[in-house]
């Protein structure tokens, strides 16, 4: 009776285990979805392509692996890689605003960097691509500033208009008041009427109640104006801002180290947001500016060892193989 009854326990355990590995193949696209999400989010590029890569290879095809894989081709400025992951998603699940929206989005980056005739032809699905995200998602202030910013820059033959572009921030507004007003002094700059356009930044950062993002929206204008105290006055207000958008930090820095103003409050900037980076602002890239400011301080070893971090994060990332390449001859 004891051997029937270890017998039977051990068809239990099987049984068990069987169950378990059922279950697990089950929820196996999610389950690396989302781990996939937190490697995305904290930057890790290159460990978020090889786990996307093995469930799309296991799996069945799954429209958020190929959206995540197409965000972290986007990351790596893969354009083309990207296109070919963010189109799979898109086609895979056609109602999901957001796959339209980053496809419009590489899409773009793709746009500019190509030449005339194929610009124009990449123009056109950017706009189809982001038109469709508000289709789909008529609350997504995100999709909506996208499709705006589109319409300021991009010229009538292939869609855009400013007049289009105010249509946007009226939706936007009762969405994200903030956003209403960057999208505002968008059309304002294009205008070339540089009042108006401080005020709506200056109505950007009352909406937001003080956040680092409008802060970082009117220190560019400034930046771009040539007044560059004012603009270093701006950077020193995010420093202290209730951080409603991480990424800010790391353009702050960025706008820094345009301008060759304050190394010592970018590095402050930098070393802030790392300690919570978000995928909008990769970590690796974040590491590597870092390291140019730590460079242009005189602490060669210092900017080494950030040059090394964003390799450790995306071995392929070509500036800062050059920057390590450097800084170690």
């Amino acid at each position: 009776m004891k051997r029937l009854r270890m017998q039977f326990d051990e068809g239990r355990a099987w049984w068990r285990l069987f169950l378990l590995a059922s279950f697990l193949a089950f929820i196996q696209p999610s389950a690396y979805a989302a781990s996939s999400k937190d490697l995305l989010a904290a930057g890790h590029a290159d460990e978020a392509i090889q786990t996307l890569q093995q469930q799309i290879g296991r799996s069945a095809p799954n429209a958020e692996s190929e959206n995540l894989l197409c965000r972290a081709y986007f990351m790596l400025e893969e354009w083309d890689r990207g296109i070919a992951a963010c189109e799979r998603a898109s086609n895979l699940d056609p109602q999901k605003s957001l796959y339209h929206l980053w496809l419009g989005r590489v899409y773009g980056e793709k746009a500019a960097r190509a030449g005339l005739l194929s610009a124009a032809g990449l123009a056109k699905k950017v706009r189809i691509s982001f038109e469709r995200a508000v289709e789909l998602d008529p609350k997504s202030w995100e999709a909506r500033s996208d499709l705006a910013e589109f319409y300021v820059e991009a010229p009538a033959i292939v869609g855009g208009g400013k007049d289009k572009a105010r249509t946007q921030a009226d939706a936007i507004a009762p969405l994200n008041p903030a956003m209403a007003h960057w999208v505002l002094a968008h059309i304002a700059e294009k205008n070339k009427d540089a009042a108006s356009a401080e005020h709506e930044y200056r109505a950007a950062i009352a909406a937001s109640h003080s956040g680092t993002r409008a802060w970082f929206d009117l220190a560019n204008f400034l930046f771009h104006a040539s007044r560059f105290d004012e603009m270093e006055q701006a950077l020193r207000t995010v420093e202290s801002s209730p951080i409603d958008r991480p990424e800010s930090l790391r353009d702050a820095a960025s706008v820094l180290l345009r301008a060759g103003r304050d190394y010592p409050l970018a590095v402050r900037l930098l070393r802030r947001y790392l300690e919570s980076p978000v995928e909008e602002a990769p970590a690796f890239k974040a590491h590597d500016m870092l390291g140019q400011f730590l460079e242009k301080q005189g602490d060669r070893h210092a900017a080494a060892a950030e040059f090394r971090a964003a390799l450790a994060l995306a071995h392929n990332y070509t500036r800062a193989q050059e920057d390590l390449k450097r800084v170690e001859h």
